[in-house]
């Protein structure tokens, strides 16, 4: 009887521990990351830009080399989940497509994540970031995730774990009704992790080997 006890109580307090290790609890209906919790070290924790290394947009741990036109100049990025001093190139998809001058970009970002030992694996937090992502990105939009493809991915001999999705959307003025989404993150030091993520509508269908060209050769910074 005592064995039963303890076992219904580890079993109680695995559930439990699971939202707050994933910001996904398990009896939860949509199993949806909560907003407290994506949004938590991002603006707790200040970091500076790595010294820029020429024809590279670098952010913590990982570089790319910087994109020509149409990509815009690198600029930071501050709504990324866990993110810590987020880098990204956009290149503009549709212009003021709301009628309040915003515009809808493909994009191709780097940034360390700020959770220390706080996630298991590489593979545990890129799935966790990719539903901060759409839920912080997307806002009040309903969004479907078709994932493609989901496997380990190293990067300099850093092990990671990259998922690549198809989104699919309603934006009211918006042309694009979905785009590929790339999420990769790197284990690049024994608690620490860094995010690459790239987004390019389906009316943009030229960047999308551009952002693979990216994350092809991403590098890992000491």
């Amino acid at each position: 009887m005592a064995a039963v006890v303890v076992v219904g109580l580890v079993v109680w307090a695995v559930i439990r521990v699971i939202p707050v290790l994933t910001g996904v609890d398990p009896l939860a209906p949509d199993g949806s990351a909560s907003a407290n919790f994506c949004a938590a070290g991002a603006s707790q924790i200040s970091a500076s830009a790595r010294p820029e290394k020429a024809g590279w947009v670098t952010s913590g741990h990982l570089s790319f080399p910087e994109l020509g036109a149409p990509w815009l100049s690198p600029e930071v990025d501050n709504r990324v989940p866990f993110g810590i001093y987020g880098i990204e190139q956009t290149a503009t998809d549709q212009s003021n497509y709301d009628g309040n001058g915003h515009s809808w970009v493909s994009s191709v970002m780097v940034a360390d994540l700020a959770s220390g030992d706080g996630f298991a694996s590489s593979k545990i937090a890129a799935e966790v970031a990719l539903k901060c992502v759409l839920g912080k990105y997307y806002s009040d939009t309903a969004v479907t995730k078709n994932e493609i493809s989901a496997g380990a991915h190293s990067v300099d001999g850093h092990t990671g774990w990259l998922i690549e999705a198809q989104l699919s959307f309603e934006v009211s003025g918006l042309k694009a009704k979905g785009e590929r989404a790339i999420l990769l993150v790197v284990q690049v030091k024994a608690d620490q992790y860094g995010m690459f993520y790239a987004s390019v509508p389906d009316t943009s269908p030229d960047r999308l080997p551009e952002a693979r060209q990216t994350l092809a050769a991403l590098k890992v910074e000491d």
